[in-house]
């Protein structure tokens, strides 16, 4: 199958440090080059790839010299489209700025939406394209949104041998991500000091969440059981989650996915979530973690989270979440799409 992905600039494929879309972009391309398919993808020009790669500008976050970010994914859209015969189909990943131009495309394609989707300016925008074929990463993502032409929903995965199995028992509370107000790291802190338990905490600050960082986090910082790592990137993850007792994952939002709970469970760290968005779907509660609504009875699960089964969390991993049975779900989504394609362009 002649394949197409498109990734956002914002970072390398895979990025250098955070990234969560650019990352899962580059475990679904290379997996599908793996088994035998042609790819090309189309990426900032530091992305690394067995994929055919058409490059663009350098990933647009650490760039110093980039203003305007949309130019760049603008042209990359023309790219795309003046090379879209040579596809079977094209899976794009940058929300839906494609929509305009790809609405009058033969070439069957789809958008996996990375996002969430309860803002409102978004309503009039999906009305309009409520054509287009997307993909949701987890069911809580469609919630908003339920008439759009979903095309299924389709879990990330991670390469089987990506995260090594650690059989713990886990020396801290690790926080892993960025940190703004709807990840609520206040609240991983306030986990370890009521459970006298130390939190390491490996972030990245973006600079829309600087003012929070300041004024909020950095003051918290100074407890005892709190230990800053700052941003980390793919070769240190293993071992930070590795050795965790557990992940904290505190969110305040609607978390379309929350990749870092499945690479927790890759080592075989459990998760100790707040009841919000796809965490009832990705977290089996007492097997894989604990899902809770509050401070206390998240330190009531860091008291027992030592109990549960490591190995468990790495077999669930291995049974729901590899990127062999992500690749697996998107083919049969391209083949369903090309299928319902090609009465249309017998008619053209």
């Amino acid at each position: 199958m002649r394949i197409a992905v498109v990734s956002p600039l914002y970072e390398s494929v895979p990025p250098k440090l955070y990234g969560g879309t650019e990352r899962v972009v580059s475990y679904l391309t290379e997996e599908l080059v793996r088994q035998g398919h042609d790819v090309t993808l189309f990426a900032s020009s530091d992305s690394q790839t067995g994929a055919r790669l058409v490059s663009f500008s350098r990933s647009l976050r650490l760039a110093k010299n980039c203003q305007d970010p949309l130019v760049h994914h603008v042209l990359m859209l023309e790219r795309v489209y003046q090379r879209a015969k040579d596809f079977d189909v094209i899976h794009f990943n940058i929300d839906y700025i494609h929509f305009p131009l790809f609405r009058r495309c033969h070439t069957p394609h789809l958008t996996t939406l990375h996002g969430r989707m309860d803002v409102l300016d978004y309503v009039p925008l999906y009305r309009e394209f409520r054509e287009e074929p997307v993909v949701s990463i987890s069911y809580a993502q469609r919630r908003p949104m339920p008439w759009l032409s979903w095309a299924g929903t389709i879990y990330h995965g991670l390469p089987k041998d990506l995260y090594n199995f650690s059989s713990g028992p886990g020396e801290y509370l690790a926080f892993l991500g960025r940190i703004s107000p709807e990840k609520r790291p206040d609240r991983a802190v306030r986990i370890a000091e009521e459970a006298g338990v130390k939190l390491l905490m490996a972030a990245k600050v973006d600079r829309a969440d600087r003012g929070y960082y300041e004024d909020v986090i950095k003051p918290m910082l100074k407890s005892p059981w709190v230990e800053f790592v700052g941003e980390i990137g793919e070769g240190e993850k293993n071992e930070f989650l590795g050795k965790a007792l557990a992940l904290i994952f505190p969110i305040d939002w609607p978390e379309p996915f929350g990749l870092v709970m499945i690479e927790a469970m890759a080592c075989g760290t459990p998760t100790i979530a707040w009841k919000c968005g796809s965490v009832p779907e990705i977290i089996d509660h007492e097997v894989t973690g604990f899902i809770v609504e509050g401070i206390d009875q998240a330190v009531e699960a860091v008291e027992k989270v030592s109990a549960l089964d490591r190995r468990a969390c790495r077999r669930v991993f291995e049974e729901r979440f590899t990127v062999t049975r992500m690749a697996r779900d998107y083919l049969k989504i391209y083949s369903k799409l090309m299928e319902e394609r090609r009465p249309l362009l017998r008619a053209v």
